[in-house]
């Protein structure tokens, strides 16, 4: 219990922390920003533009995987906000929903689900009970509900039942180890995987039990727009839904993005014009120094960039090449659908270097998506530029670079948005209780 409560701790303080060293560089005059933070405090939630077409697309929890890849899909969304499917229409919000779900924790669901599928098959039978727990990974039996050696055979007999469906001929033995087996998983693989059992009947609530990405916590439309900014900044919330009282159902469902744009649309006005025009130098930008930028090599597989980006709880990396770290390139954890949606990447995924996946993504046609290209700005850019950079483009983070295309820095929807507030002694307590704390603190766990 005392190494729990130090975690948590720990967790909020990271926030604190990266919130007072923005603070400690900004050099904008003191009384500029009481006068954002007052302003921002007296816009009401509900003065911010609402999601295109005006309804938020929610899953129920009961939903399949299969189905919720086609929902986000038809809706070119993703993630949306996961619904409890036995709430009541007079149930709070805290019993209507249980999170959000998105593309990147349902491809990693498949690939630990490819990984099992591979060790089975490396053991030459579909009926390999001594599959050992380590083989099924995070999700895996234990997700699943299997809780001892017969159930690990049963998901294992089912990962190798899509295998073989999928082109596999696992009587004749295909590899005498586990990466062989995966390389030769067929290109239809995930496809048969998410029609096997017990895979067939993954719901998205075991999903979003094993894949914590970030807490449910809604503001109401009487909120000020400064809780959302502080929600989006400081506390590392990369969406805030918007309920309304006593109703169910979610109003709006705001992002950094919407935010960043939102900002864009205020050039013109003189205290954006005032705070744009400085070069991002005197606002402590980039706040990421060189030596913490985290990046991956352009040589190296494209499984490590997903891995980096999981385990550091971070949306993006550039891609770069020699020492210097010369940027070539940009892969986001968006990117990581691709998998999923293009059957010859899934079926080479153990071998396909960063380079390889951003050449095969780049020749895919518009309607299934391209990678966006690195945007990048330099030391002296101003941050209005580097505002109107992510907006205009709608990406999520732009690197700094010098000399010959040298990344130095990583600016992010955050950062920009922590340029322009503050946070009052006690605030996020005051409006939300201590209820807000708890959900946080999980979220960073």
């Amino acid at each position: 219990m005392a190494q729990e409560m130090v975690v948590r701790y720990s967790a909020l303080s990271n926030c604190e922390s990266y919130f007072e060293r923005i603070q400690s560089t900004k050099k904008l005059p003191k009384p500029l920003q009481e006068t954002l933070n007052h302003a921002f405090s007296r816009i009401p939630v509900s003065s911010f533009s609402g999601v295109p077409g005006g309804k938020v697309i929610e899953i129920p929890a009961d939903t399949t995987i299969a189905d919720a890849v086609k929902i986000l899909s038809e809706c070119k969304i993703l993630s949306a906000p996961v619904t409890n499917p036995n709430a009541r229409e007079d149930m709070s919000w805290r019993d209507r929903y249980l999170g959000i779900v998105d593309y990147s924790a349902i491809i990693l669901w498949v690939l630990e689900s490819a990984e099992l599928a591979a060790a089975v098959l490396s053991a030459g039978s579909a009926t390999a009970v001594g599959v050992g727990a380590g083989a099924v990974g995070a999700i895996g039996a234990m997700a699943l509900g299997a809780t001892g050696p017969v159930a690990v055979a049963g998901i294992a007999a089912a990962a190798v039942g899509a295998a073989v469906a999928g082109g596999v001929a696992v009587d004749k033995g295909i590899g005498k180890d586990a990466p062989t087996a995966a390389d030769c998983l067929g290109d239809d693989f995930y496809k048969v995987l998410l029609q096997e059992e017990p895979f067939k009947s993954t719901t998205v609530e075991l999903i979003l039990k094993s894949y914590r990405w970030v807490p449910f916590l809604p503001v109401t439309q009487n909120n000020s727009m400064l809780c959302i900014l502080l929600l989006l900044s400081k506390y590392r919330l990369r969406n805030v839904p918007v309920i309304e009282s006593g109703k169910p159902g979610l109003k709006n469902y705001i992002t950094q993005s919407a935010i960043v744009q939102g900002l864009e649309r205020c050039r013109g006005r003189d205290w954006f014009d005032c705070i744009a025009a400085r070069p991002i130098s005197d606002l402590g930008l980039p706040f990421m120094s060189c030596h913490d930028v985290i990046s991956i090599q352009s040589e190296e597989l494209i499984l490590e960039a997903f891995k980096k980006m999981r385990d550091n709880h971070i949306g993006g990396l550039p891609v770069v090449e020699g020492p210097r770290k010369r940027i070539v390139g940009n892969i986001s954890i968006r990117d990581i659908r691709y998998l999923l949606l293009t059957p010859e990447l899934f079926s080479n995924f153990r071998k396909l270097t960063v380079m390889d996946f951003i050449k095969i993504v780049v020749t895919l046609p518009e309607d299934v998506g391209r990678l966006a290209p690195p945007f990048t700005c330099r030391l002296e850019s101003t941050l209005g530029s580097v505002i109107n950079s992510l907006a205009s483009k709608s990406v999520h983070r732009i690197y700094v670079v010098a000399g010959d295309e040298e990344v130095v820095g990583v600016i992010t929807l955050r950062d920009v948005i922590s340029c322009f507030i503050f946070e009052p002694p006690n605030y996020l307590i005051n409006h939300f209780g201590f209820s807000a704390e708890e959900m946080l603190n999980e979220s960073q766990l």
